[in-house]
């Protein structure tokens, strides 16, 4: 027997637990994808109990069905235009007369609601003591109680799911805006039902409403409508009517009678037992929020949370490395000598492996965002750097995409959807490749490790913090040139602090952990075995008569070497000579005068353009380079020191390579996600930007550098 399946969308106001509560539905039944045409991404999950099987889609977080930023359009589009089975929206119980205005534009749209009062513990912890029976009875929808961080609630709220789609209750509950005001809607939705088709596609309720509220979307939605022209005059003689009527803005009157709906509803519902003296939100706040103190709090949290990634993640990045190195010595032994064996160690586990050694890093790092974001700080860390980031042109919510980009620029760069003005959005985009990803933490580690051993994960964190000033600047340069204008205030709500669900930010942490390893699996993977490829073919061998002139010099030069010692050292020429005449080694000397001014020979330009897939494949293609895999050589050590033991090396040129992986165009993934966001045109502009500020930096840096002596 087949089972029912209902579609069910979770929708409401951001920090309602909305993501806590879709957790707690779905548990690890959850996928991650894009809306189709955006890359604002969307969690669907499903659930199931008896026979339904219950199908959630996770929208993003919104404050109105009157759509500014992408975020909001995506989920009214997606409420008008897929028409799930049925709408939970979930509010924050402690703060209900806020997210109740949501709810009755849920009402509007024809849609079976469900009110899921999330929070409740914290709720009745501050005094309120909400009466969701009666609150049902005024608003004529169901409302559940739910603690989304402890499941509970859960059942019920699915038992009223069942009880709502087996005897749908009427929608004539929603709100009544007044004698005149219904009115001029009950006209409107008259002449918008004429046209039966249109009308199926659109509550004719919810579109007379957006109408009088001036939505710009509700009346080109109208152009699809047989008698459109003549229900937007009707609806403009309406607005001119009532603004002379109750001598205010139309979008005034409307959002008045919602609220002055939602207090006499708040009034019968919910009682206040007692008001606590004391908030830990507020005395937290007093001194995170501190007009001084704020900024320099914020640099240290990024401070604290990149020393403890490299601190912590030393070990078992180090347990990594010498397992491979292990695996690479045996499976020298083991294997016979053959392609396959040169491809396995050569080509596999030196790229793959290499990569995978960082993983303890990237687990550390997204381990201790995910408590930022959890415990509500990132919303305080918005607040605190807003009028510092106004200066360069940026909107205090900015912080958001850049903070996340210090895991991923994909996700950051989708952040900035929340962004209400197009201009933000632009500008925040374009200045995201300036902040260094977890893609590039494997290279930044790698370079100041082998030439910066005294304090590493100082200078990986100078880099962190000039890629900051960098995007910091170039937002000052584009808001002053081709990006002209004031970014658009900031306002937002701050939720209180809340403990952090280890389950959530396992979930997160896996989640992103997870696409790292992916890559690691399949684009490195392909990579590695692409550049094994070219640096194996086509296969040359070392001439007689040079291998018997460097035999004699080596000679000359170690008379007291064993057969043993000079084996080793013509077998390092031949791979030398190999590599030189390969496929690799032709590409790397054709590019090399491309890169030889920054201090960089023909290997380096090899890994420069390989990294442009992923940055973790410039350390795979490193170690392919650097015959890291080879079981008895010398470069058994480890990639760190035969960097260290090649002449053209020196902490000057890996510092330059660091500022030049800093600022290139980010990955095809990342590249691929600006271009949706942003068009073709900005794309373009974008990595051409980057590629040759990327140039002429790390030329003035290699060239200053050597007249100085800095580093040599």
């Amino acid at each position: 027997m087949s089972k029912k399946k209902l579609r069910i969308a979770l929708a409401g106001n951001p920090n309602s637990g909305k993501t806590t509560l879709f957790n707690a539905l779905t548990g690890a039944h959850h996928k991650v994808g894009n809306y189709p045409g955006v890359t604002v991404e969307k969690k669907e999950g499903q659930r199931i109990r008896g026979d339904r099987v219950y199908h959630f889609i996770d929208l993003p977080g919104i404050y109105s069905l009157t759509a500014y930023s992408i975020d909001e359009v995506v989920t009214r589009d997606f409420l008008l235009d897929e028409k799930p089975d049925l709408i939970i929206d979930v509010l924050d119980s402690t703060n209900l007369e806020r997210h109740l205005y949501l709810c009755l534009q849920f009402q509007e749209l024809g849609i079976p609601v469900i009110g899921a009062l999330n929070m409740t513990d914290e709720a009745e912890a501050k005094g309120i003591k909400i009466d969701a029976e009666a609150l049902s009875r005024i608003l004529g929808i169901p409302m559940v109680k739910t603690i989304g961080t402890h499941g509970t609630g859960i059942d019920f709220l699915l038992d009223k799911v069942d009880e709502t789609m087996e005897h749908p209750q009427p929608q004539d509950r929603s709100i009544r805006y007044g004698d005149e005001i219904e009115a001029k809607l009950q006209r409107l939705q008259t002449l918008i039902n004429l046209d039966e088709h249109f009308a199926a596609r659109f509550p004719s309720r919810w579109l007379a409403v957006k109408l009088l509220e001036k939505d710009a979307n509700a009346y080109e939605r109208l152009k699809d409508h047989s008698n459109g022209p003549s229900i937007a005059a009707e609806a403009r003689d309406a607005i001119n009517w009532l603004e002379k009527h109750y001598g205010k803005d139309n979008e005034i009157v409307l959002s008045e009678q919602r609220y002055g709906y939602i207090r006499g509803a708040v009034k019968e519902c919910i009682k206040i037992v007692k008001k606590p003296d004391f908030s830990i939100t507020e005395a937290i706040d007093r001194v995170i929020m501190h007009p001084v103190l704020s900024m320099p709090i914020f640099i240290l949290v990024l401070w604290a949370m990149f020393q403890i990634t490299f601190t912590l993640g030393e070990y078992p990045m180090a347990w990594l490395e010498s397992f491979f190195s292990w695996l690479s010595g045996v499976l020298y032994q083991v294997l016979p000598e053959s392609g396959f064996r040169s491809l396995i160690i050569d080509g596999i586990i030196a790229g793959v492996g290499g990569v995978l050694s960082f993983v303890p890093l990237i687990i550390i790092l997204f381990f201790l965002l995910s408590i930022l974001e959890d415990i509500g700080y990132m919303s305080r860390a918005a607040f605190a750097t807003d009028k510092f980031l106004h200066t360069f042109g940026l909107h205090g919510q900015s912080i958001f995409p850049m903070m996340l980009g210090f895991g991923c620029s994909v996700p950051a760069i989708m952040a900035a959807r929340t962004l209400k003005s197009r201009r933000d959005r632009i500008l925040t985009i374009l200045v995201i490749p300036f902040i260094s990803c977890g893609a590039k933490l494997p290279v930044y580690v790698l370079l100041a490790a082998a030439f910066f051993p005294d304090n590493p994960a100082l200078m990986v964190m100078a880099i962190y913090g000039i890629g900051v000033v960098l995007s910091l600047v170039a937002a000052f340069v584009l808001n002053r040139t081709i990006l002209r204008g004031d970014p658009t205030p900031f306002v937002m709500e701050l939720p209180p602090y809340r403990a952090p669900t280890l389950r959530g930010i396992i979930w997160h942490v896996w989640d992103k952990t997870r696409e790292y390893i992916k890559k690691a699996g399949t684009v490195i993977l392909a990579a590695s075995i692409l550049i094994w490829a070219i640096t194996t073919f086509p296969s040359s061998s070392l001439p007689e008569s040079q291998k018997e002139a460097l035999k004699v010099s080596y000679l000359a030069e170690h008379p007291e070497s064993s057969q043993k010692m000079l084996d080793q050292y013509l077998e390092v020429q031949a791979s030398e000579y190999q590599l030189a005449h390969s496929l690799a080694g032709i590409i790397g000397r054709t590019i090399e005068p491309v890169f030889k001014p920054l201090g960089f020979d023909w290997k380096i330009a090899v890994a420069m353009v390989t990294g442009f897939t992923a940055k973790e494949v410039i350390v795979s293609t490193l170690g392919i380079l650097y015959g890291v895999g080879q079981g008895e050589s010398e470069a058994s050590e480890g990639l760190r020191v035969a960097l260290q033991h090649d002449p053209v090396w020196n902490p000057l040129v890996a510092f330059v390579l660091m500022l030049f992986v800093l600022v290139i165009p980010p990955c095809f993934a990342a590249q691929a996600t600006i271009r949706a966001e942003l068009g073709w045109s900005w794309w373009a502009f974008s990595v051409v930007t980057l590629l040759v500020f990327g140039w002429l930096l790390g030329l003035a840096v290699y060239q200053i550098g050597i007249l100085a002596g800095v580093g040599l």
